[in-house]
């Protein structure tokens, strides 16, 4: 039985309300952490020097060794929560692609993963930012298909031309089943 749903997209490819989704249809009580709620934790939201995040006028994200081990502890303490019982959706943008992807398996292991791509026309993605406040303009378009390098998933979902609700219908199949 599916313990942990990791959703895996861009910036404004749609995730975060594909997990609400989720938790709103799902049979039990999921809980939704994602990699804003970590950066949002560290010192000025990872606009800070010693988070190790950079975050570029252009939309770049850099990830310094500084991040990457605080990413270590956050990863840790999620499974900590699913090992003690906890069912969980992630949502995650994997910058380093398929790398990525391998660090969090590493920190998942023993628990039951789903993973689900999310893709969203890099247009349409950058067409939502522009609406968000909270995002730096060109994020959209730089992570659109380099978060899906090398990435292997259960289920791949376009938010393009479908809702959340539709797209987490579908990951709720696999879930169920």
């Amino acid at each position: 039985m599916t313990q942990v749903i990791v959703l895996n997209g861009g910036s404004s490819s749609g995730k975060s309300s594909i997990a609400r989704a989720l938790q709103d249809i799902l049979p039990k009580v999921w809980l939704t952490f994602g990699v804003d709620a970590l950066i949002e934790a560290l010192p000025g939201r990872g606009d800070d020097p010693r988070s190790g995040l950079v975050l570029e006028s252009d939309g770049t994200v850099t990830i310094q060794p500084e991040f990457r081990a605080l990413e270590d502890v956050w990863y840790a303490g999620l499974a900590f929560m699913t090992h003690n019982g906890a069912s969980l959706i992630l949502d995650e943008v994997l910058l380093t692609g398929g790398i990525g992807q391998r660090r969090l398996q590493g920190a998942l292991t023993g628990l039951d993963v789903l993973w689900i791509g999310v893709h969203c026309d890099p247009n349409a993605a950058a067409m939502r930012e522009i609406t968000r406040s909270d995002r730096v303009q060109g994020m959209a378009m730089a992570q659109a298909l380099a978060v899906h390098e090398e990435v292997m998933c259960d289920i791949e979902v376009d938010t393009t031309d479908y809702s959340a609700l539709e797209c987490a219908r579908r990951i709720t199949l696999r879930v169920t089943s």
